[in-house]
């Protein structure tokens, strides 16, 4: 990270933050970059409550785990199609924060200043028993959230 990389960064939020900053703020996006199969297994944000639809947006494409070439490309293609500006909030989030930081740090770059992290991501860190989604992020915050 350089330093001029921090000090445009709009920063780290948790799950709530995040979710309350979406309800807050007409123009905030949540986008989630976990794989498809995470988002049908696992289960995604509902953000119906709040009027809004989670971006679904793959950073890395399973099974070879190798990083979106069209991933920036694809994602300001959706959110002009929200009318949503590079000043906005855009909120990323994966299983435990690693990849949503490097899909904010990618959008960052391509300047979109209202980039942010979700630290801990939807299902946060493991606990003693190796599971996670007990502990911290979306699912341990109690937020909405669905699963196919």
């Amino acid at each position: 990270m350089s330093s001029g990389w921090l000090n445009d960064y709009a920063g780290d939020v948790t799950a709530r933050e995040a979710y309350d900053l979406l309800g807050q703020q007409p123009k905030a996006q949540l986008v989630d970059v976990r794989t498809r199969a995470e988002w049908s297994f696992v289960g995604v944000p509902d953000l119906s409550a709040l009027g809004k639809e989670t971006i679904l947006a793959e950073w890395q494409r399973y099974p070879s785990m190798d990083v979106a070439a069209d991933f920036v490309e694809q994602l300001e293609r959706e959110l002009h199609r929200r009318s949503v500006g590079q000043e906005d909030p855009i909120l990323f989030l994966c299983r435990s924060g690693a990849r949503s930081l490097a899909a904010a740090q990618a959008m960052l770059a391509a300047g979109w200043k209202g980039s942010r992290n979700v630290t801990a991501g939807f299902e946060g860190p493991v606990n003693a028993e190796r599971h996670r989604g007990t502990m911290d992020g979306w699912k341990a915050s109690e937020l909405p959230w669905i699963q196919s």
